[in-house]
Order: C-alpha cells, then structure tokens, then sequence
C-alpha cells in the first residue's frame, strides 16, 4: 500500500473507531506462517485475475454453495477494490468498486423491493450480510447442497429448492419464475431482515478473518472521490454520530442538497411565469426549461447523494424516490405542455372559429392522447416506486363503473357531441330552425354561435341566446337555412283598381327580366 497509504489510513480509522485492516494485512505477511502467506498471495492473485480478464463474468448462482461461495469471493475482491480507491481516489478506482457492489447485488432475490431503489439495497444488504456472516459459525461448503453432487446421480436432477443456514433465518432459496428462474438467491425475507440480523449479530466476535473489519461502519463514513477523507476527518466527533443508520454530518449535508435542489426549481420556474402561456414555439420552449430542470436537478440529486456522500440507513432509498419523482413531474409536464402546443398549433393552422366543433374536438383529441400518454407514465413510475399498480388497476375498473353511473348525463353529452361531429347538420355561424314550436311566430330559430363538448349556444331571432344539452340537440329535426341553395320566394303583389294594361303589361316584362 505504500508508508503514506499505511499512516494516512490508520489515523482515519483511528479517528473513527475503526480497526485497522491495513496493520492486519501487514501481521498477516510478517508472519512466520508460510501457508497463511501463500494463501493471501494466492486469493489477491485470483481476484485480480478473474477481474482483468473477465470484467463481465456474471456470479454463479446455480446451487446454494455457488452462491455461498460467490458471495464470500466477492468480499475479497470488494476489499481489494476498496484498497485501490483508497489509496488513488479517482473516478475510475471509484467506478471499479461499485461494479463489484453491482456484481453483489445479482445474489439477492429483489424481487419485493421498489425496482427504483434496488440497486442501493443490495449494496446495504451486501455490506450487512458481509458483517453478519463472519460472525456466525457456518457449515463446512462440503454440506451446502452443489449442483454438481446431483448431476452425479442424475443429470436432471436439481439441489432442493430452499437451504438455510442453520440456526438462522438467512435463506437461500431458488426462483421459480421470471427471467432468472432456476437461479438460487438469497431470499426476499433475508433481503428484508438484513438490517434486524445485522443489529442482532454485531456484537459477536468474528469467527473468520475480514479483509475489513467493521465494513458497514466503513460504508457509512466512507464517500466519493469529490469529497476528500481529510475534509471528514476533520469535522468533529459528532458529526461523525450515527443517527436512523448514516452519520450525522451526512444528514446535513443531504437536506442541504435538497435545498439547493428545491431552489433551482423554484428559480427556473419564477423565470418562466415572468410570460404568459402564448402558444407559439417560442413560448413552448420556454415553458419547457422547467421540466427539463426538474430532470437535471434529480439526476444531479442522485449523483452527488448516492456516489459521492454515499447516503445510507434510512437515507439510501430517498435519492432514488426523489429521482424516479423527479421523472415523473418531468415526463408529465412535458407531455402536457406538447399536447397543448400541438393542439394550439393545429388550430391556428386551420384558421377556424375558436367556438367551432372541429376546434372543440382537436383540443379534445390532442389532449385525450395526451392523458393516455400520461397515464402509462404515472402507471411505470408508481411501479418503480413499489406501488401495486395491479390492485389500483383494478380498483379503477370497478371505480370507474361508479363514476360512469354518476356522470351519466355528461357522457350522454359527450356521445351527441360525437353524433354532431360524425353528422356536421350544422356549423358555427349557420342560420337554422330546430325541434317543433308550437307557436305561431317559431321562435326557435336562430345563429348557432358556438358547439362545445357538452352543449349548443344559438342565439334566436329575438337576439337572445338558448342552451341546448348535445344529447338532446342531436336527436331534434334541424333545417340548416344556410345550406339553401334557392329560395322560395312565395308573395302576392297587390295592384290598383286602376291598373292600365299596359302598366301590367310592364310590370310582367320586369318580372320576368
């Protein structure tokens, strides 16, 4: 590790508590045991062999012991990794030791965890387990059930389908279904109890030897490689206090990031309201900077929590919530926006009267692919959230049969809305008679001035303006007196007494001209 590397890291650990891995290291190879040290030679050999030339080589998990076994080599190349990052912080060294976190995470059964934070919980569950297994007396890996002791006796043959470590909870446990059944997994319920097992086990001795003692402690102080260890060193000791899981300093720093987050937001969107919405292109992308913002703001969110104050406990699932939020907000904003400014567009393009159907019914078309739209974004990201989209699916099927019995009137509108549409017996601005009046003078005549989505506004002969419902509108007789091509014109010309023949005459001629 080098004498810088060996001071520097055990005044830190010093500081914190820690015992030193690397004085361990360094008894481990002055020791006299020529086994113990061929053996340290052989297993930092192999884990920077294996990873030089197969980076991509997934863990096997096709028994329990492989997956036992997996798991205690992935430790070792864990610890060698973070020697590395310790010694060079750097982005590579950095990015070098969350594959290997990553790496971990394909041990465990996530299939109970929200799909947006299971990447951190694996990485949590990993290090608790890493500390719980060292502490308990495990089987020799002879009597852990392998593939290759059935296969012997039968080449269909397949290990049980459950194996526990015993006297404990911790459960292996092979997948049925999905794309990795056939696979045994640390089971969700050890997943989920990772945190109790850890709490119950951390005051036992350790019954192996650890590249790393006291790792998870060393995961909550640890961060990324844009916040240096000798600016954590140097805070004082209470910072350094854990609280609900994480240090105390890093839940300052977290609700900080959320401030500074909150602020950019609420900046740009003060920007944007300085103008009213005008439809053009121009105020479209204007609109547009805010969602556009709340996605950057989240991913930068995500980043600095997750990789570089390395957030954990309570914490670990807030940056990838605020995330998955923060999309969310983004994609519906976004889509709302483009449906209304396509809608806008098309309507200016169509130079029609704002109080026309066709108007009425591109707004309506535009915004109806618009909600759907929507609506399969709101469903994926409740998903990734972990909320059982299936059970709200089918609450809204028998919610919306409720719904639909209480606006039965509005969707009976709605449809002769879709009747006036298909048939077109009348456009705005078109002089017409409707229904039956049974009055001498007819007064239901008039100009129809607008058709929306619900009712007809005409304004009658007396000027004054009637309401009809469209489901009602839709079933009368309408004479559009518009679309006439002729007229009948039917009148009695009144003549004198006195009339001469040859003004009849005339009048006749001018008749006819």
């Amino acid at each position: 590790m080098g004498e810088r590397f060996y001071n520097a890291h055990s005044r830190w650990c010093k500081r914190h508590s820690l015992p030193s891995c690397v004085p361990r290291l360094r008894f481990t190879l002055t020791a006299p045991s020529i086994g113990g040290l061929m053996l340290a030679l052989l297993l930092l050999g192999v884990v920077g062999t294996v990873q030089a030339s197969h980076p991509l080589e997934s863990v096997d998990t096709s028994s329990p012991r492989a997956t036992m076994e997996s798991f205690f080599f992935l430790t070792k190349e864990t610890a060698s990794r973070y020697f590395e990052f310790r010694d060079s912080p750097s982005p590579a060294t950095q990015e070098a030791l969350l594959q290997v976190s990553e790496k971990a995470g394909r041990l465990f059964d996530l299939s109970q965890v929200p799909p947006a934070t299971r990447r951190k919980i694996a990485d949590e569950t990993f290090y608790l387990l890493w500390e719980v297994l060292a502490r308990l007396e495990l089987p020799d890996f002879k009597e852990i059930p392998a593939l290759s002791d059935y296969t012997v006796r039968d080449e269909t043959a397949q290990p049980p389908n459950r194996w526990k470590i015993p006297r404990t909870d911790i459960t292996i446990v092979r997948v049925e279904e999905g794309s990795r059944s056939g696979e045994f997994l640390f089971s969700s319920d050890t997943v989920m109890g990772a945190r109790r097992f850890y709490e119950t086990a951390s005051e036992l001795p350790y019954l192996r030897p650890m590249p790393i003692e006291n790792v998870y402690r060393l995961n909550q102080l640890v961060t990324g490689w844009m916040i240096p260890m000798a600016w954590v060193e140097a805070l004082p000791a209470w910072a350094n206090t854990t609280l609900l899981g994480q240090v105390l300093w890093k839940w300052c720093a977290l609700l900080l990031l959320f401030g500074l987050a909150m602020a950019a937001v609420i900046g740009v969107l003060r920007w944007v309201r300085r103008r009213l919405w005008e439809g053009s292109l121009r105020s479209y992308l204007r609109h547009l900077s805010t969602p556009l913002a709340i996605l950057v703001v989240a991913l930068l969110f995500r980043f600095f929590a997750i990789q570089q104050i390395n957030v954990t406990g309570a914490a670990a699932k807030a940056p990838d919530y605020f995330l998955e939020l923060g999309k969310g907000v983004a994609a519906v904003w976004f889509i709302w926006l483009t449906t209304r400014w396509t809608a806008e567009t098309i309507i200016a393009s169509s130079r029609k009267s704002s109080a026309s159907l066709d108007i009425s019914l591109i707004r309506l078309s535009v915004r109806s692919v618009g909600v759907s739209v929507l609506f399969l974004f709101v469903f994926r990201i409740a998903h990734n959230l972990g909320v059982p989209v299936y059970g709200l699916v089918a609450g809204a099927g028998v919610g919306g049969l409720a719904i639909a019995l209480a606006t039965r009137s509005t969707l009976e509108n709605f449809m002769g809305t879709l009747n006036l549409y298909a048939d077109r017996p009348v456009h705005v601005g078109d002089f017409c008679r409707y229904g039956e009046d049974p009055s001498s003078g007819w007064l239901r005549i008039g100009t129809v001035e607008e058709i929306g989505l619900r009712s007809t506004r005409i304004r009658g002969i007396d000027r004054t303006i009637t309401t009809i419902p469209n489901a009602e509108f839709s079933n009368m007789h309408i004479v559009n007196l518009t679309k006439r091509d002729l007229m009948l014109f039917r009148t009695t010309i009144a003549l004198r007494y006195d009339t001469t023949p040859d003004q009849l005459r005339s009048i006749l001629f001018k008749l006819r001209e």
